[in-house]
């Protein structure tokens, strides 16, 4: 049974980093003293699971944690700060902090570290979640103890949840544009004005204007999608945030 350790400070440990090709030490007093901070841990950077669903749900959410009085989210993980660093970048996760535990002593101390050597990983973290407040372990999400490697209560909606059921969830928003459009610079700014993050899809790195006109069914940019639904151009976008 892995430990549930609600109410206890987290360990204290010295975390090994590389930042601007220097050695520095981070410790769990650096990241936690004063803080209201969301820890999420996972088996490895670059894996299916962690890449594709739990790194981005926390990065997608936390600017409402944020609004929620959560100072930081951290990521840690059993990894090397190199193999760490590369995730980071890969990830374009701005809003998540990555701490490499490379010798596992946070993820032991937590009771967390786990044998993963029939996938050939050694020890790696258990992945959970928790809510620390000023070092304190205020509220632990644990995944199943079972087999494989079980994802359904260490994820961002869970822990907003938890901190607040009521919680307004940003708007997913994700819009086609084109090197030297002015008319995609205007949707970019009115989105910016409003304060809504959004995802910029240029035609001309892996997407065509076949892909374009397959979605959208349309061949000029931008092209605007709020929460699934297509708004249009940048003239259909002012109109749409204007009404709501």
């Amino acid at each position: 049974m892995l430990p549930n350790k609600e109410g206890q400070r987290v360990p204290n440990v010295t975390f090994r980093l590389r930042q601007n090709h220097q050695w520095v030490n981070v410790t769990t007093n650096d990241l936690f003293a004063g803080k209201t901070v969301v820890v999420f841990s996972l088996p490895g950077a670059f894996t299916p699971t962690c890449s594709s669903t739990h790194v981005p749900g926390y990065n997608q959410l936390a600017k409402v944690f944020k609004e929620n009085g959560v100072d930081d989210i951290v990521c840690i993980s059993v990894n090397d700060p190199f193999v760490m660093n590369e995730w980071a970048k890969d990830q374009q996760a701005q809003n998540v902090t990555f701490i490499p535990d490379g010798n596992g002593e946070f993820t032991e101390g937590m009771g967390m570290l786990v044998d993963k050597s029939d996938l050939g990983f050694g020890k790696r973290s258990w992945r959970y979640s928790m809510l620390v407040k000023d070092g304190v372990i205020d509220k632990m999400f644990i995944e199943p103890d079972e087999p494989g490697d079980p994802f359904k209560v260490s994820d961002a909606e869970t822990m907003l949840r938890y901190i607040n059921p009521e919680a307004a969830k940003p708007q997913l928003v994700s819009l086609f544009t084109k090197v030297g459009c002015p008319y995609c610079a205007r949707a970019k700014a009115l989105l910016t004005e409003r304060g809504i993050d959004y995802e910029e899809i240029v035609l001309g790195q892996g997407v065509t204007t076949r892909s374009l006109q397959a979605v959208t069914a349309a061949t000029t940019v931008p092209q605007v999608f709020i929460d699934g639904k297509l708004i249009g151009g940048s003239e259909a976008l002012e109109a749409y945030l204007t009404a709501t």
